[in-house]
């Protein structure tokens, strides 16, 4: 199983990606945090504000898809997109995330 995460600045663009991921079974899952603070350097600048982080749960077979996925449907001009493999799942955590995945956008 692999995590991926990215953030966005309104709820409102939070649960749109999150829901249309799902519900095109890229994702098993999706968590909503936020608001939180992020910090970070743009265009010569340090910046600050709030934003949504969404913490994707998925299959390999769905990482490429997702990502374009993602991609395209982003706000941001240059979007955070991080994703680890996770070390450990449990079995039946990881057969329901396999049975509520597919590989491509239907």
């Amino acid at each position: 199983m692999l995590i991926a995460w990215t953030s966005v600045t309104t709820r409102e663009d939070a649960d749109r990606l999150a829901a249309a991921a799902v519900g095109a079974g890229l994702a098993a899952c999706v968590q909503v945090d936020g608001p939180l603070e992020s910090h970070y350097r743009w265009k010569g600048r340090v910046e600050k504000a709030a934003e949504f982080r969404l913490c994707f749960k998925l299959v390999p077979a769905c990482r490429d898809a997702l990502e374009a996925f993602v991609r395209e449907r982003h706000p941001y001009e240059t979007p955070e997109w991080i994703v680890v493999r996770a070390e450990h799942v449990s079995e039946k955590y990881l057969s329901w995330a396999r049975s509520n995945s597919s590989p491509s956008p239907l």
